[in-house]
């Protein structure tokens, strides 16, 4: 069973940048491609970044150029880099695989302020 730790969230004004980090143990990340997700109060979680088992990358058309997700599969850790927070981006991110199943992990808070 893959247990996923985010975390590398936090509060943050407009236009600031946050590195998130999610863990992966209990399975080796090589073997998915993996995203991140966000869930905004009172809104329905959605896909903001996924990574492919060969690094192809695609992004929510609100993120892009402006989040850059990757993977280390040694450290079996991906990451989300985000650059030009806008406060519409403050969620509680998620990662899990792409298409995503299993369990989720509690997430990270990113609170962006005006």
């Amino acid at each position: 069973q893959a247990q996923l730790m985010e975390y590398g969230g936090g509060l943050v004004q407009t236009g600031g940048s946050l590195n998130l980090s999610c863990v992966v143990s209990g399975t080796p990340l090589y073997f998915n491609a993996w995203a991140w997700f966000r869930q905004a109060p009172g809104k329905e979680r959605e896909r903001v970044a996924r990574i492919t088992t060969t690094n192809n990358t695609a992004y929510l058309e609100a993120v892009k150029g402006r989040f850059s997700i990757s993977r280390d599969n040694a450290k079996n850790s991906v990451y989300l880099q985000m650059n030009s927070l806008k406060p519409e981006d403050s969620g509680t991110y998620y990662c899990n695989r792409a298409p995503a199943y299993g369990h989720w992990g509690r997430g990270t808070q990113v609170t962006v302020s005006p």
